[in-house]
């Protein structure tokens, strides 16, 4: 994926990042499972609000069934996202699958629905929670380059070759500049702008960051940004990390407001 021309997101650039971390992931895994945390002691528990979980790129719901499990444990009713391979225009993704996932979870508790991403996975959840605020109590985002995609050099590579496959699968379906920051797509334009107020917030990230400069995955607010130690694909391991999202889960307000129930799918790509 490419940028934002805006100030609110950086150049696409590739970044001589420590990608050999990335092996350290196993290790978060096991103090995962050793942890209190995991097993619902010390935190707070949730009142049964829907949590939908977004994959990263390249990822599917599978990966994140331990986080599923886990908010489970501690009282929430998780959601498979539902968009599949995390392979193609986030536009898309977000109107045929993901829209219909948070019109199930929303109707089904009654209670606006919370909104967690990992990597690219964050990003795209911030997009339909600027789009569909009505029905989002919160977005909480893992390692997500919102601001901006600045990246290992062989990640930039793959997101290359899947910008060409999006190209040849969807032809005229897409914008020619899709998977990049010249798109004028609506997943883009919702970036752009900020989240909006009733949504809260939570942007974590971590400096030892070995997929993605750590740099572009914070809003640059104190409350909201959260560091943690650990890895990047290993910030769905982490205990650190489920500590800080079962405490801001617990803060963010779930109930809908009278009237708002219906929710209403982003508008249709713009040719």
């Amino acid at each position: 994926m490419g940028t934002r021309r805006s100030g609110v997101r950086r150049d696409y650039e590739a970044i001589a990042l420590p990608i050999w971390q990335e092996l350290l992931v196993g290790m978060e895994m096991l103090y995962l499972w050793v942890s209190p945390v995991y097993w619902g002691f010390g935190i707070p528990h949730g009142d049964g609000s829907a949590v939908v979980l977004i994959p990263g790129f390249l990822g599917t719901d599978f990966y994140l069934t331990e986080f599923r499990a886990w908010l489970r444990r501690i009282g929430y009713r998780p959601y498979y996202s539902g968009i599949g391979f995390n392979a193609d225009c986030p536009n898309l993704l977000i109107r045929y699958r993901l829209a219909e996932t948070i019109q199930k979870a929303h109707q089904a508790t009654g209670k606006k629905v919370h909104l967690i991403g990992h990597s690219l996975g964050g990003v795209i959840a911030r997009a339909a929670a600027s789009q569909m605020p009505d029905c989002v109590a919160s977005v909480l985002t893992m390692g997500s380059p919102f601001r901006g995609v600045a990246a290992h050099p062989s990640v930039l590579r793959v997101a290359e070759l899947v910008r060409g496959q999006i190209l040849d699968r969807h032809s005229e379906g897409v914008l020619p500049d899709c998977y990049t920051g010249a798109c004028t797509c609506d997943f883009l334009e919702s970036l752009a702008g900020k989240v909006p107020r009733p949504v809260s917030q939570t942007a974590i990230f971590t400096k030892t960051d070995g997929i993605v400069d750590w740099r572009v995955c914070r809003t640059g607010h104190a409350s909201v940004d959260v560091e943690v130690s650990g890895t990047h694909i290993g910030l769905v391991f982490n205990p650190i990390v489920y500590e800080v999202v079962a405490r801001r889960l617990a803060t963010a307000p779930s109930r809908s407001r009278p009237g708002r129930a219906h929710l209403t799918a982003p508008p249709e790509p713009r040719p």
